[in-house]
């Protein structure tokens, strides 16, 4: 599985569409810290007096505010290039004339299929640590840390600063969850065909369709919104939330919400383990015939 797993990482990392995720992220992430460095501390200052008085500990517009502007933004848009590694993984293969040499080599199909998976995991992961570095460690770097600020729907959120560094880490770990949901999605549709280009489109649709899907406040929607991964994957925002005493003042280290983070990474998970399982399935069953 080692060799294998070697193998798919050298073949992902030699393709210069790999390097179009990192190299978008960071014109993004760039121009986006750019913006609120030049512009940015008018508008917060503006908010903030718009609201009355607030005691927040150093700058409104920190390094901590700027990463979750950041990856609501990132983490609509990172899934879309994961995408582009993911749904290639084994469509690539076929289009290339290679599966067919590849699935003849002494090694069971169920073993190549997981070390195509596995490898696609290491790459989502490396392109979320690289979101963070840029998203969270620059924007600190640039802009220093203090409470963090938040305006929810309903009511604002204020977490001092000695409580948030440990819920980005929380929030990474549960958005890479959610991004190799995305990767399954079109891991599963790259067994169906023989080039890249439809298993790619087909995960992006599918995502552009759940996520409009789960902005529509029809009662007909509604019923199939809880079973949407889209769903899900902004559930990593409850790690933001702090629950309140009877006074209505925060408790500091908690988390408002804990049971909907675990069921969303519960439905997650499953989606995880059906996908791929459904396409260790296809493969065992399927003729290769390019």
């Amino acid at each position: 599985m080692w060799q294998l797993l070697q193998i798919e990482l050298y073949k992902i990392f030699r393709r210069p569409r790999t390097y179009i995720a990192f190299g978008a992220t960071a014109a993004l992430i760039t121009l986006m810290q750019f913006g609120l460095k030049v512009d940015g501390q008018e508008y917060a200052d503006f908010m903030l007096q718009s609201l009355g008085s607030f005691d927040v500990q150093g700058k409104l517009l920190n390094g901590y505010m700027v990463c979750y502007i950041l990856l609501q933004l990132l983490l609509v848009h990172v899934p879309l290039l994961v995408t582009l590694i993911a749904a290639d993984m084994i469509s690539g293969e076929a289009n290339l004339g290679t599966l067919r040499l590849l699935l003849s080599k002494p090694y069971s199909r169920t073993s190549i299929i997981l070390a195509k998976f596995f490898a696609t995991c290491i790459y989502t992961l490396l392109l979320l640590i690289w979101v963070a570095i840029l998203a969270l460690f620059v924007s600190i770097f640039v802009f220093g840390t203090g409470d963090l600020f938040l305006m929810k729907t309903e009511y604002i959120v204020l977490i001092k600063q000695n409580d948030v560094f440990w819920r980005y880490c929380c929030a990474f770990g549960f958005a890479f969850v959610a991004l190799i949901t995305v990767a399954s999605v079109g891991f599963f549709l790259s067994a169906f065909a023989e080039n890249s280009i439809g298993p790619i489109v087909a995960t992006m649709s599918i995502i552009i369709l759940f996520t409009v899907l789960g902005t529509l406040n029809l009662p007909v929607f509604q019923t199939i919104n809880p079973y949407l991964f889209t769903t899900h994957m902004v559930i990593w925002k409850e790690f933001f939330d702090e629950k309140v005493n009877v006074n209505n003042e925060a408790i500091a280290g908690s988390i408002q919400d804990m049971p909907q983070i675990i069921h969303s990474l519960i439905i997650l998970s499953i989606y995880i383990i059906g996908l791929i399982t459904a396409t260790v399935w296809v493969m065992r069953k399927k003729d290769i015939l390019s």
